[in-house]
């Protein structure tokens, strides 16, 4: 696979991505970039002296500017990190936002792909798009990606199952109000509800443990990242590879109600990026939560409005925790 990809912000996140992605061999050359110059340099060296042990890849520091010009895709990773004490993810938008915008700025009329890992995903999938001027298939966040990973861990050990066995969504919103398909949900080729010996009554408790489970890692450890280096590394793989398959990616809607608005929804990703959106719709049958979802992540992309986003409050590329 000869694609050169691009990582902003290489703290938690940037560098589990990083080393996720070289092991999975999704691309030729990676090119790391954060505002603490000595954090990348020191990211690529260590990175790059495990070459023996990945399928061949450079990896070096790089700015935005030649990112721009050589990059395939472009991660972007940097921004305010995860708060512990289980705050909403939205809480850290006022704090990022303008770095993100900042970013869109600087990649304005970027012919790749961009890949949001930043949170509030879903808002700032929304914000890059915005200022970078690209189109919605151009600008996908990892979404639901992490919180469906999750949701399936968690029903393999209810079911007592292997996790590729499951087959479930989440999403809506990776956040607090993000919405589990249950009623969709199979076991093999089963429906979850008909499966022997489920209990229904249990999936209001299995949600509630997905919805905190980035906050459980954070208020421990203080970040999460490997699951979601796991995750953009998939992502990528799959988009390299044009391999076309649905997962819970993040993207601005374009059309229907919630135009203008980025939700996470099953899509059909691929070599040509978002080869077809998902339904908005399916987000209502997960229990009534449209409204919720839709409402949240709304209100976030209003608070653009109220930030700050002079060059000081845009300063750069930090690293940010994640998920």
């Amino acid at each position: 696979m000869q694609a050169s990809v691009g990582i902003v912000g290489m703290g938690w996140v940037g560098s589990s991505v990083a080393i996720s992605l070289l092991h999975a061999g999704a691309a030729r050359e990676l090119l790391v970039y954060d505002l603490r110059q000595a954090l990348a340099e020191g990211e690529a060296m260590d990175l790059a002296q495990g070459a023996s042990f990945y399928p061949p890849a450079t990896v070096r520091v790089a700015d935005i500017a030649e990112m721009k010009e050589r990059c395939d895709v472009i991660v972007i990773a940097a921004g305010r990190g995860a708060i512990p004490g289980g705050v909403d993810r939205l809480a850290a938008l006022q704090h990022t936002v303008g770095i993100v915008r900042d970013l869109g700025a600087q990649l304005a009329g970027y012919g790749g792909l961009v890949i949001i890992v930043t949170n509030p995903v879903d808002v700032l999938t929304a914000v890059f798009a915005d200022a970078a001027h690209m189109p919605a298939t151009r600008v996908i966040g990892t979404g639901t990606m992490l919180d469906t990973a999750r949701l399936r861990q968690v029903m393999s050990v209810e079911l007592g199952l292997e996790a590729q066995s499951i087959h479930a969504y989440v999403v809506g919103e990776h956040g607090d109000s993000e919405v589990v398909l249950w009623s969709t949900a199979r076991v093999g080729a089963t429906a979850l509800r008909t499966w022997p010996g489920w209990d229904g009554s249990r999936e209001a408790i299995l949600a509630e443990q997905v919805r905190r489970a980035g906050y459980e890692i954070v208020n421990r450890k203080g970040a999460t990242n490997h699951a979601i280096g796991l995750v953009t590394a998939r992502l990528l793989r799959g988009i390299l590879r044009g391999e076309r398959q649905v997962l819970a990616i993040s993207k601005v809607q374009e059309e229907g109600p919630y135009r203008g608005i980025a939700l996470s929804l099953p899509t059909v990703v691929g070599r040509r990026w978002c080869d077809a959106g998902g339904d908005a719709g399916v987000v209502a049958g997960g229990g009534g939560g449209a409204r919720s979802v839709v409402g949240g992540v709304a209100e976030g992309v209003g608070v653009r409005g109220t930030c700050d986003l002079t060059p000081s409050a845009a300063s750069g590329a930090r690293s940010a925790p994640a998920s």
